[in-house]
């Protein structure tokens, strides 16, 4: 193992094995800030009131976008492949289970590259259009503003089928959360600085309701779980309901409010999913969890950081990829 890949996973609390296992991925890119300066002024203007229409209108719009852009960029890098629509010959990224019906907003993506389509043609990446969207959703709802390095081209390619291996999921401990975000580049730490994210935003039950009724042979509840909060998420998911449309915000006292109160929740036993609750069962990723509670400026500046590092996962720049004209469809 290069040293490269010791620094990125020698803080981790995991078996040799594991260790061995994980991999470790430079994010060098040649992406910079204020990239279209002088080819499109407008772009990341344009961006950020498409992000404040939007959420004007929807609130929760915001955590939205912040997922899509994790979701893209943890699949195939950060090319806007999850922003392509299936086809009759090909299931897309965001046509997953773990992308459908929860992923939105598309449109907010889509609105900010029509009118950039108008101004500057065949300018700004998708890709690109993303990650301002992301950063201008932390921004908005009380996360720290960052500078976003830019340049990325759009992939044209976009498969379902890749997904699952490559995203964390509500059900994953500790170690498999580390494990994944180490072979995307990141440590033990940046890990759970981004957990953080689901201080806004929202989950349908199926995501969590394992906890609530069947949590293993001998428990039907998951005995981590506060009993007074578990009590509320029952009557919010009653078991057996089948019904999309019923969601649950993650942080129920400031679901629309980039602080710290996801911290405080699993402190306090109120992590919706397993892999939030997770964060207490090793003494390290629970000091972290403790400690971004009680600094909430000096996570938010981590948060930033994590943000800027996510954004050149394996992007495609100078003749790579392409432009998309439209954030939906492959060009011809």
């Amino acid at each position: 193992m290069s040293s490269r890949k010791l620094s990125c996973c020698s803080s981790l609390a995991l078996t040799t094995m594991i260790l061995l296992s994980c991999h470790c991925i430079a994010l060098e890119a040649k992406l910079q800030v204020g990239f279209y300066r002088n080819s499109c002024r407008a772009a990341e203007l344009v961006v950020k009131d498409e992000v404040r229409k939007a959420f004007y209108r929807d609130r929760g719009v915001a955590a939205g976008i912040v997922r899509v852009h994790f979701h893209d960029c943890f699949v195939r890098g950060c090319d806007g492949s999850v922003l392509i629509d299936s086809t009759p010959a090909n299931k897309a990224e965001k046509d997953s289970p773990a992308n459908n019906p929860s992923l939105r907003g598309f449109e907010v993506i889509d609105n900010a590259k029509a009118r950039l389509e108008s101004i500057c043609k065949g300018v700004v990446s998708c890709a690109d259009i993303l990650a301002f969207a992301a950063r201008d959703s932390v921004e908005i709802t009380g996360g720290l503003g960052y500078d976003v390095p830019a340049g990325r081209r759009d992939g044209r390619i976009s498969l379902a089928s890749e997904v699952l291996n490559n995203l964390p999921t509500p059900f994953n401990n500790v170690n498999q959360l580390t494990t994944l975000f180490c072979n995307k580049g990141f440590t033990q730490k940046e890990m759970v600085i981004l957990s953080g994210a689901h201080t806004i935003g929202r989950s349908h039950c199926a995501s969590f309701s394992n906890r609530l009724y069947n949590f293993n042979k001998t428990t039907g509840q998951d005995p981590s779980l506060d009993p007074l909060y578990a009590a509320k998420l029952k009557q919010q998911c009653p078991q057996g309901s089948k019904d999309p449309n019923l969601v649950v915000q993650m942080d129920p006292a400031t679901p629309a409010i980039f602080d710290v109160a996801y911290y405080t929740d699993v402190l306090a036993n109120r992590g919706l999913f397993t892999s939030d609750q997770t964060l207490l069962t090793d003494p390290s990723t629970a000091k972290q969890v403790s400690q971004n509670a009680r600094t909430p400026f000096r996570w938010k500046t981590k948060f930033a950081a994590a943000m800027v590092k996510m954004g050149k996962i394996g992007v495609l720049t100078g003749n790579a990829g392409e432009i998309r004209a439209n954030c939906r469809v492959v060009n011809r």
